[in-house]
């Protein structure tokens, strides 16, 4: 978990003595009047409560359950970008496993670094292939290499990895529609199009399709709606083409990242002033007008606390992509997130939203 501050800890200690004195005293009590008016014996509510913990408890240690693993010699994947962050650290832990790593860099033909590296591998099992997700044309002949590439093209390719990316901010009177294109055009419509061209290799191999969405994907927040839209699409996507693949074999995983940003470098301060300047010139006189700079520097404030918060560590991403590939019963959805993150986003995803709101908003 990252490190918190001491006022955090002690918030967060207060908050978890305070719900389980409130939960202690005040449950009972109210599971007992809800007996008696139901005409049931007082007498079980304790077991309830306790039944109902472990339930609790079970579902937050499922995921760890072993749930048997598919034999990795001779299987291929193919990951989108690899340049950095998540997709390139995937892609060297992989190939480590044994799997012959299919790398979609951007970058690979202008000579980037993140290419390069995995390039220096010099390994039959690490492939780099230049990948534009935006590009029909790229994407295409990416995966007639991958076919000409593999293996035994009649065992087709195990699994796709969808992680190619983009993130930007902004409120919503102040973000063009070109950005809003911009966003889905990688996160959602690459994710599409590259799963489109490889379906057939997958279908072949009975394997899997992983698509990274983002706890941003099940609940929205302010200042993110174009990253919320596209990350929402790509869970949507993702439960239609699990529902249409189970015929074949093919089972498809999401990802649901919590905030990585340290981790991956995705959004700093050069970023959110670059971004902050652009988003104030273009916006409308009259948006200007009625949000007032004093409350734009203040969100942007905001966008800068966020530039070192977060996990350091891309290890729990990796070992829950790790498992949707290599598990034989892989789960439909996986939360790498900090506890703090995972019960907000329980809470705004089941609550009624006027109370989600209340706590949030």
């Amino acid at each position: 978990m990252a490190s918190l501050s001491v006022f955090r800890v002690a918030l967060l200690v207060s908050f978890s003595v305070f719900l389980t004195v409130a939960l202690g005293f005040g449950l009972p009590a109210l599971l007992n009047a809800a007996m008696r008016m139901l005409g049931l014996p007082e007498t079980s509510v304790s077991e309830c409560i306790i039944a109902v913990y472990l339930l609790f408890v079970l579902y937050v240690a499922t995921p760890r359950i072993p749930r048997g693993l598919v034999e990795v010699k001779g299987k291929a994947v193919f990951i989108t970008g690899c340049d950095s962050g998540f997709g390139h650290a995937l892609a060297k832990h992989l190939h480590t496993l044994g799997f012959t790593v299919f790398a979609g860099c951007l970058l690979k033909d202008k000579g980037g670094d993140g290419a390069k590296e995995l390039e220096e591998f010099h390994s039959d099992r690490m492939k780099v292939v230049q990948l534009d997700v935006c590009s029909e044309e790229q994407v295409n002949q990416a995966v007639e290499y991958i076919r000409d590439n593999l293996e035994d093209s009649e065992r087709g390719l195990w699994a796709v990895v969808n992680n190619a990316g983009v993130s930007t901010f902004g409120e919503v009177e102040f973000t063009s529609m070109d950005t809003y294109k911009q966003v889905s055009e990688v996160n959602l419509w690459g994710t599409i199009r590259v799963t489109k061209a490889v379906l057939p290799l997958i279908r072949r191999a009975k394997g899997r399709v992983v698509n990274l969405a983002s706890m941003y994907g099940r609940m929205a927040n302010v200042m993110r709606s174009p990253y919320c839209v596209s990350k929402y699409g790509v869970e949507a996507f993702s439960d239609c083409l699990r529902y249409e693949m189970k015929a074949w074999g093919v089972k498809v995983s999401i990802i649901e990242p919590g905030n990585f940003i340290v981790a991956t470098g995705i959004l700093t301060r050069d970023i959110v002033a670059t971004t902050a300047n652009k988003l104030w010139n273009e916006a409308p006189s009259n948006v200007k007008e009625d949000y007032k700079k004093a409350h734009f520097e203040q969100q942007m404030a905001l966008m800068r606390s966020y530039c070192n918060s977060g996990q350091k560590d891309v290890a729990p991403v990796l070992d829950d992509i790790t498992d949707a590939i290599t598990s034989k019963r892989p789960y439909t959805r996986y939360n790498p997130m900090e506890p703090h993150w995972w019960i907000r986003v329980q809470l705004m995803t089941h609550l009624p939203a006027a109370i989600a709101d209340l706590l949030y908003f």
